[in-house]
């Protein structure tokens, strides 16, 4: 076979396969036929077939015929037949290869065709032809889909009649322009797509007629001569088609013989992809801006879980799928129900669609991508089941401010959010549109059929009409003896026509050098060339908005937003509350629901956690949650996080942050300071009394007897224990720690130091009087107070290196009022002192008391003249009973919430009784001898320290004989040996 032969073989196997693939995708639902089935007219005339090879081969012949008279049986091409046969009428053998070159070189239709195979003549005004230097196809839904096997329905006034005529009056005004493709004619080739895709794809072959070689030297008619070849139209550019499927699937033919194509409607997200639709372009916005829009709507509304709802189709599936995936990359919007209307639904349908609709009744807003059909039957299920004012609708460009879809059922789809390309009318348009008639208007083949449809009448015998009582007159005006309003797309189609004007424009001014009409250059237009040209164009179109196509062939997308509203007179209409120019401007404010209701409805699946609540959010579906709040010290760090607070710090009141942890102290006006602050002003008033007696009666017997230097040292021991109450209520600073470590232990440590030096004296005497008459050494006062002050000295000593080892500073302990409750916790403001220090402060204190109270029982034995033996005992026998107290109540309050009040007010009370029942038992009989009874206050017999030891040891062996003899016998020989002395 010659290559010319080989290469049409191969790109109608390409063809076959693009159909296949937009067969795939768009199910067939017309009736199918076998192989072995002869094609006869009628099967042609309905566009039926098969699927496969064989079904290409039925659109081919469609495209490109034999005559009738020569038509074949035509067996499958996988068929194990090796060749086809013919019917007697042309006697040829041809293998199927040879077969696919026969379709492709047939002649279309001979005239006078159709009257021999007793086809209406209508069937060939299926189409307008315009002619023209430069062609350009039209794809247009002049009809609605038919039903039972009948391609074409209903005539469509406004979407298909409307858009048609919006392009013959584009090209009309282009041919009138001077300045646009001057001495050029814009030819047309418009055919009806009946609103059905596999219906389109046949009809778009005629598109592609002059670009298939023919070669006619195998094939010999009947009569033995060749076949005769009328010259198609070469069609540069397509200017449609309107659905989305109509136009994947006439893409797919186009794309592979190169001939651009613009639709004014198409906006399926799928026709973006370049790679596959690379010759198609749009001056729409596709769905994917659409549905970003409307993303961008339900977000502003604050609604967070929905549902979407699409008309089966590459429309409503594609326009939800990019709805989808954009929620899904954006996040923050969750799919509820995702749910598909069939394109044959069963009775009952809607309403189990809107029943489904309801399982998730918390998914209000529903997101439709439907043709406008399937919203009025949506609408009215929702009205049967009672949701009037339930659903939030939010309506694609399907439905727009289309007023079909929401009569009788206003109050159902009230408050519905809509969308729309933004557009404007042409009033050029409705003064052409308004001004055509039967008599001027004969180019356009449906016209009549309008007119009957239009004005409800009917042309003669022959019209569409039948039934219709009235007869046409040809005078009828359109706007005048009937409705009209411009329909929404006709901008768009003027713009695509006007698009493809100025793309050949530019072309013609790059190619033909200003020379008039086409140059030679242009006479055979490439396309791949054109398209280039055609996504470069930059103008303002019908509306004043400009045309503009991206390098996927896309318009930039630019929407008005309508809401559906009912106003207070009962009137329904839909009202623009914003626009989307790849941004939302969105007026809230001007918007209402239903019953007039400015408050915006929820459509969440969870409400909003209040402030301190984390979102636990269930599993798979990110916008339904649980909330829990933050416990404890925890704050809301992040709407699905808690976490715990500095460690100085607690949450707030609604638990968002943290605040700082209030401090405290121990106050003087607290409880807690009053007893302590009591004790110690009164301790410290006695003390002054004590000290300024003695003073004032330094030299009497008593004062001197009681030892005056140490009872000094002794009472300011005493001053400086109750002195010491002060410095640990006091606010704690540096000073104030300072003097806390130093009156801690000094006070004991004065007192128990000289009552020590006191009663160890006292024993060493007694007990050097038991081996000798001879005096101890170091009994004299100076040798007192050098031993008082020794001992003293260790304790600040201690103190000392305490202040070098660690310098005294504060610290604020947060773990001392730390409560389950935060709202509780406090931070105590305190000197850095330790339970420990505390201890070895106290130690050297302790240890000298308990010396002394062991000095105390030894020396209890003296006599009751002598000295102060035993009140020191007394003394000592107290203090140590006070402190045993001290230490269950100091340290086992350690973990409570009022550890540092309890401590200290323990701490402080301690300290001053200790002071108190030294001051009382060893001082206070000396002031009141003193003050009350001076008379006592006399010197004394003196004896010598013979003398006193004898008495001691006398007493000593007295006491034990007491236990084996009368009363009085003891305390007679005692005076007997007391006169013998």
């Amino acid at each position: 076979m010659a290559d010319p032969v080989k290469r049409h073989h191969e790109r109608l196997a390409r063809l076959g396969a693009g159909n296949e693939r937009a067969r795939n995708r768009v199910p067939d639902t017309e009736q199918q036929v076998t192989p072995s089935m002869t094609l006869k007219p009628s099967l042609i005339k309905s566009g039926r077939g098969t699927d496969g090879p064989t079904h290409n081969l039925h659109l081919l012949l469609v495209l490109l015929p034999c005559p009738p008279l020569y038509l074949p049986r035509i067996p499958s091409i996988s068929s194990a037949t090796p060749s086809v046969t013919m019917t007697r009428d042309c006697d040829w053998q041809a293998t199927p290869r040879q077969w696919l070159l026969l379709l492709a070189t047939c002649y279309w239709w001979l005239p006078g065709s159709a009257q021999r195979l007793d086809l209406p003549a209508q069937e060939h005004a299926h189409s307008i032809r315009l002619e023209g230097d430069i062609i350009l196809g039209g794809l247009f839904p002049v009809h609605s889909r038919g039903d039972r096997g009948v391609p074409c329905g209903e005539l469509k006034k406004e979407k298909g009649i409307h858009r048609l005529e919006a392009m013959l009056f584009a090209i009309d005004l282009i041919n009138k322009d001077p300045e646009l493709l001057p001495n050029v004619t814009l030819g047309a080739r418009i055919l009806d797509t009946c609103s059905r895709d596999t219906y389109a794809l046949e009809q778009s072959l005629t598109f592609v007629q002059a670009l298939i070689e023919k070669d006619g030297s195998d094939v010999r008619c009947a009569s033995g001569d060749p076949p005769v070849f009328a010259k198609p139209d070469k069609i540069v550019g397509v200017i449609g088609a309107a659905a989305s499927s109509v136009s994947i699937m006439v893409a797919n033919i186009l794309r592979l013989f190169k001939i651009p194509q613009i639709s004014y409607a198409s906006t399926a997200p799928e026709l973006s992809d370049n790679t596959r639709y690379d010759f198609f372009s749009r001056v729409v916005p596709p769905d994917s801006y659409q549905a970003q829009a409307m993303l961008d709507i339900v977000t502003a509304m604050g609604w967070n879980y929905v549902s979407t709802l699409a008309s089966e189709g590459n429309y409503g599936e594609s326009g939800v799928e990019a709805f989808i995936q954009i929620s899904r990359e954006t996040g923050g919007v969750c799919i509820a129900q995702s749910l598909k209307i069939p394109r044959e639904p069963k009775p009952g349908e809607f309403d189990k669609i809107v029943l489904r609709l309801m399982e998730t009744s918390n998914a209000r807003a529903v997101i439709m991508f439907a043709n406008e059909d399937d919203i009025r039957r949506i609408l009215g299920a929702a009205k049967r089941n009672n949701q009037t004012g339930h659903f939030l609708w939010v309506g694609s460009d399907s439905w727009g401010s289309k007023v079909s879809p929401v009569v009788q059922q206003e109050r159902v789809a009230e408050g519905a959010v809509t969308i729309l390309p933004k557009r404007a009318s042409v009033d050029a348009f409705d003064r052409y549109f308004r001004s055509r008639s039967l008599s001027n208007n004969r180019r356009n083949v449906w016209f009549a059929e309008f007119w009957e449809e239009n004005f409800g009448c009917k042309l003669g015998s022959h019209g569409k009409r039948p039934g219709s009582p009235k007869k046409c007159t040809g005078l009828e005006k359109v706007g005048r003896d009937s409705s009209y309003e411009q329909e929404g797309k006709v901008q768009f189609v003027m713009d695509a026509v006007y698009a493809m004007a100025h793309a050949l424009h530019r072309m013609h001014r790059d190619l033909c050098s200003g020379v008039p009409g086409l140059c030679a250059r242009m006479s055979n237009i490439d396309g791949k060339e054109l398209l280039a040209y055609i996504r470069a164009v930059n103008f303002n179109g019908s509306a004043g908005t400009p045309v503009v196509f991206n390098e996927n062939g896309d318009a930039p997308g630019r929407y008005d937003i309508f809401q559906y509203q009912i106003t207070n007179r009962s009137t329904a209409e839909y009202k623009v509350i914003g626009h989307w120019t790849n941004k939302l401007h969105l007026k809230v404010e001007a918007m209402r629901w239903a019953r007039g209701n400015r408050a915006v409805p929820a459509s969440v699946c969870s409400l909003p956690c209040r402030a301190g609540e984390r979102k636990k959010t269930v599993k798979g579906v990110p916008c339904c949650w649980h909330c829990e709040r933050c416990e404890g010290y925890h704050f809301q760090a992040s709407e699905f996080s808690c976490e715990l607070c500095p460690y100085e710090q607690r949450p707030d009141r609604n638990r968002t942050g943290c605040q700082a942890i209030p401090i405290v102290k121990l106050e003087w006006h607290s409880p807690w300071a009053a007893v302590p602050i009591f004790l110690s002003v009164l301790g410290i008033l006695a003390t002054t009394s004590v000290v300024a007696a003695f003073m004032r009666h330094n030299d009497t017997p008593i004062v001197r007897a009681s030892g005056r230097e140490l009872s000094y040292v002794l009472l300011t021991g005493i001053f400086l224990c109750y002195a010491a109450t002060f410095p640990m209520i006091a606010t704690p600073g540096a000073g104030v720690c300072s003097l806390r470590r130093v009156f801690l232990g000094l006070g004991m440590c004065f007192s128990y130091a000289a009552l020590l030096t006191k009663t160890n004296r006292i024993h060493r005497i007694f007990e050097q009087g038991k081996k000798s008459v001879t005096a101890p050494r170091f009994i004299s006062p100076a040798s007192q107070l050098a031993i008082t002050f020794s001992l003293i000295s260790v304790q600040l000593l201690g103190v000392f290196v305490w202040f070098a080892v660690d310098p005294p500073h504060t610290v604020v302990d947060f773990g001392e009022q730390r409560t389950q409750d935060p709202e509780s916790a406090r931070g105590v403001l305190k000197c850095d002192i330790s339970d420990l220090s505390l201890i070895c402060s106290l130690g050297y204190s302790i240890l000298l008391m308990v010396t002394c109270t062991v000095y105390a029982i030894k020396t209890r034995g003296v006599p009751e003249t002598f000295n102060e033996a035993k009140p020191i005992g007394f003394t000592m026998y107290t203090t140590c009973i006070i402190w045993l107290a001290f230490i269950p109540i100091f340290f086992g309050t350690a973990q409570s919430a009022e550890r540092m009040y309890i401590q200290t007010t323990t701490l402080t009370v301690s300290l001053s009784l200790s002071a108190s029942v030294s001051l009382g038992m060893l001082y206070m009989p000396k002031v009141y001898i003193i003050i009350f009874h001076p008379e006592q206050n006399v010197p004394k017999r003196k004896r010598s320290f013979k003398a006193i030891v004898t008495a001691a040891t006398m007493s000593g062996k007295l006491t034990q004989k007491g236990a084996d003899r009368p009363n009085g016998e003891v305390k007679t020989e005692l005076r007997k040996h007391g006169d013998q002395q």
